[in-house]
């Protein structure tokens, strides 16, 4: 007689394939549906109150589905309930009637059908002993699971025990218990009841052995873990996961150590590298100690040790290149261009440290570049701007949280050389605090017997950085230790000229810009008249830098133009500029008649070059008061009172009332009273103005003139007086008064400026005030006519 009772229908039924997802019959199951196919399916079996044909897929697809995506054996099963979700996907609760084998797949307009062959198996006279063995060892593991795994609830197994059917148990603990869906797919492809049970026994006895080791696994994990450190209890249950398989951590350590042997270190770093590496493998995984060890390493490792770019001594390529790519900056490039030969000829000499000086925008940091590119160094930039910790140069020592390497080594890693140009960008704008000076520590870096063995906080072991080309920039050397000039070699950028400034935007600005807005001279073309008024009109800069963005500004308007469809070609000149630009900004002050009283044309430097500084001095009845306007620093006040202590001390020679310092007040300004002004260059002008104004005679407009004055008459020498010059030739004065000391300064002066001006040196302020004052000399003052020099600047006398 049969020990089972067959029953087989064949079926076509809308099918819905499910992901991660066993479906058992006579067990309920929901699932939510995203796929339009699978929600059309659903719908389409909902609308007829039919059943629909469940099966899991056997791998994720997001293509079209095949019969060979599919297991062979689905449920066929009924849905209870559907519900649209909020964000247009379907949540379908099913309950399973019975296991089916899929024939056939075939598309219909908007889901798929199957052909299915409905099974159902059962005992033709109730369980026999071996089925009820089998049940009862089917219970055993489950009370063993349930011991074990705390999550298997006891209303899981009272259900699960409720059942009389071997069958029914199978698939009730294969649905609820196990968790592979391979595992779960094999019991749904057991039609026999026996054999269903005989399969999930040695799968329950696996999952019972799976989980006494996982178990055994936290025990050991609880015994090394403080109870408040959850990440550390992660890490150390991955760690013994790790040392259950036989997996550890060696590879990691073998990979570092292979590195360190690989990297050809010096010797005291291979072995510091190699302490530290041993110290790691007896550090728990998870630690701390062992995350900064690990970074401590990979940092120390990835500094370029060994790795070297060969300099190219082509000197003729250099100088090209540097000629490319800047105009003028003679004594630059001369300086780089000596480094070079010296390299050549004796390859063993240490680097020297060069620092270009000079106002924003005169091509410091791009210079720098350039130099990189003529020798074939690699290029990487430091910015010291606002470093106000020692820190931020050597480094943080490695027990710090966070803690990371100095700039220097932070520098060297990117470059991935040991001998790259290094600029040290704004190192006039470092700081300091409590935390340290950070020019100090910088000491070392740029010291070329030192550096050999320049030691970073984090990294602990020497490192060389003779090898290394330093650069560093400033706006000014104020505020840089002496101790870090003494350790440099100053090279001093000066203010472009006008011709220089033409140059530098007929050659790299303009050819820049219109490359930049998808121009091209077809369709913008600025003239040389129009770059002039520019410099002069609406810019007042020592370097380019607003030069350049009003040469954008022309090209931005020009690009509208072409992308509004206007046609042909825009050229700008100086009569359409205020078009473009607007009204323009800057008018220059001019040197324009006529000669006044008590008015002097004086001469400042600023970080935009030279100026024009008009001095006004007006008296007035009083009690000898003196005012002083137009924010004035405090070295430029002590000028004014020199200026009138001379004047009262020498008024009867000078032909001035000898009692002034008595009736009358004087008022001494200096226009632009916002702009801050200091400085002791002004001295001359302001005797000059004080003089015109007791005197009454007025001062020649065409004359500019700066110098220091003392208490003696003396004229001193001053600063700047490149860009002094090159002001007052720009407002169309005649004749510049400078100190005597000056005319060593000559050779460097702009040749525009020579060729357009009468540059007269004096000594004292009997021949300032001689040349200035329009009625001759001032009283008591000894002055001869000027005289013609060989090198075509005239020449006061001496007093007698």
């Amino acid at each position: 007689m049969a020990k089972y009772i067959e029953k087989a229908d064949k079926l076509t039924l809308p099918v819905i394939a499910l992901g991660g997802i066993t479906a058992f019959p006579a067990i309920p199951v929901n699932f939510e549906l995203s796929d339009d196919v699978s929600i059309a399916a659903a719908n389409a079996a909902a609308a007829t109150d039919a059943f629909v044909y469940l099966v899991a897929l056997q791998a994720p697809t997001e293509g079209e589905l095949t019969a060979e995506l599919l297991y062979k054996t689905g449920t066929v099963a009924k849905i209870k309930q559907s519900i649209k979700t909020p964000d247009g996907n379907m949540r379908v609760i099913c309950e399973g009637y019975a296991r089916a084998d899929l024939l056939e797949l075939r598309r219909f307009a908007d889901y798929y059908a199957a052909s299915v062959i409905c099974k159902t198996v059962d005992y033709a006279d109730g369980p026999d002993l071996h089925s009820e063995a089998l049940m009862r060892e089917g219970v055993r593991l489950l009370d063993e699971l349930a011991a074990i795994l705390p999550t298997l609830g006891e209303d899981t197994v009272k259900a699960a025990k409720e059942l009389r059917s071997p069958a029914a148990f199978a698939d009730f603990v294969a649905a609820n218990v196990l968790v592979r869906g391979e595992d779960k797919q094999l019991i749904l492809e057991c039609y026999d009841p026996d054999e269903r049970m005989e399969c999930l026994l040695p799968l329950m006895q696996e999952e019972t052995q799976l989980l006494r080791v996982e178990m055994e696994i936290h025990r050991e994990v609880r015994e090394r873990m403080n109870q408040n450190q959850k990440e550390f209890y992660l890490r150390e249950q991955m760690r013994v996961i790790e040392e259950e398989l036989g997996d550890g951590a060696e590879s990691e350590f073998d990979e570092l150590e292979a590195r360190i042997h690989e990297a050809k270190l010096p010797e005291a770093t291979e072995k510091k590298l190699l302490k530290e590496l041993s110290r790691m493998a007896k550090t728990p995984f998870g630690s701390s100690e062992a995350s900064v060890l690990r970074t401590y390493l990979e940092v120390c490792l990835e500094l370029p040790w060994n790795a070297v770019t060969e300099d190219r001594l082509d000197i003729a390529l250099a100088a090209r290149i540097l000629d490319q790519d800047h105009e003028g900056l003679a004594k630059v490039k001369e300086r780089v261009l000596e480094f070079l030969a010296v390299r050549k000829l004796n390859p063993s000499l240490g680097n020297q440290i060069i620092c270009l000086v000079g106002p924003p925008g005169v091509g410091k940091t791009s210079v720098a570049a350039s130099i990189a590119r003529a020798l074939n160094r690699k290029y990487v930039r430091v910015s010291l701007g606002g470093v106000r910790d020692e820190a931020d140069i050597r480094g943080h020592r490695k027990t710090y949280l966070g803690a990371m390497p100095g700039r220097i080594m932070a520098a060297l890693t990117e470059a991935g050389v040991r001998n790259p140009l290094i600029l040290l960008d704004e190192i006039d704008k470092m700081t300091h605090n409590a935390h340290g000076d950070p020019a100090s520590a910088l000491l070392e870096v740029l010291d070329g017997e030192q550096n050999k063995h320049f030691r970073d906080h984090f990294v602990e072991v020497p490192f060389d950085l003779s090898e290394c080309l330093f650069i560093a920039t400033a706006n000014t050397l104020e505020g840089v230790p002496r101790p870090l000039i003494d350790r440099m070699e100053i090279i001093e950028l000066t203010t472009y000229t006008k011709p220089e400034k033409m140059a530098i935007a007929k050659n790299h600005l303009v050819p820049k810009q219109l490359k930049r807005h998808g121009l091209d001279r077809r369709r913008l073309r600025i003239t040389d008249e129009a770059i002039a008024a520019i410099i002069d009109d609406y810019t007042r800069e020592a370097g380019v830098r607003n030069l350049e963005r009003e040469i954008a500004n022309v090209c931005r308007k020009t690009a509208k133009r072409v992308a509004l469809g206007i046609k042909g070609l825009t050229i700008v000149k100086n009569d359409n500029l205020e078009d473009l630009l607007g009204p323009r900004k800057m008018p220059r002050d001019k040197a324009e008649g006529p000669d006044r009283v008590g008015v002097v044309n004086g001469l400042a430097y600023t970080e935009a070059g030279g100026d024009m500084l008009k001095v006004e001095v007006l008296p007035f009845p009083g009690e000898g008061k003196i005012e002083l306007t137009g924010s004035l620093g405090d070295v430029m006040k002590e000028s004014a009172h020199i200026a009138v202590s001379y004047l009262r001390a020498n008024a009867e020679r000078l032909g001035l009332p000898t009692d002034f310092y008595k009736t009358k007040d004087l008022h001494i300004h200096f226009p632009e009273g916002a702009v801050p002004k200091d400085g002791p260059s002004a001295g001359a002008a302001m005797v000059t103005a004080l003089a015109s104004a007791l005197s009454g005679r007025p001062v020649r407009h065409d004359v500019a003139m700066t110098g220091e004055v003392t208490l003696t008459g003396a004229v001193l020498p001053i600063g700047g007086l490149k860009e002094k010059t090159m002001a007052a030739a720009t407002a169309g004065v005649k004749t510049v008064l400078i100190p005597k000391g000056n005319l060593r300064d000559l050779p460097l002066l702009a040749p525009e400026a020579v060729q357009a001006l009468e540059i007269l040196p004096c000594a004292t302020l009997d021949e300032v005030l001689s040349l200035a004052l329009t009625d001759g000399c001032c009283e008591g003052a000894v002055s001869k006519a000027p005289s013609r020099t060989p090198c075509g600047i005239k020449e006061t006398a001496k007093n007698a």
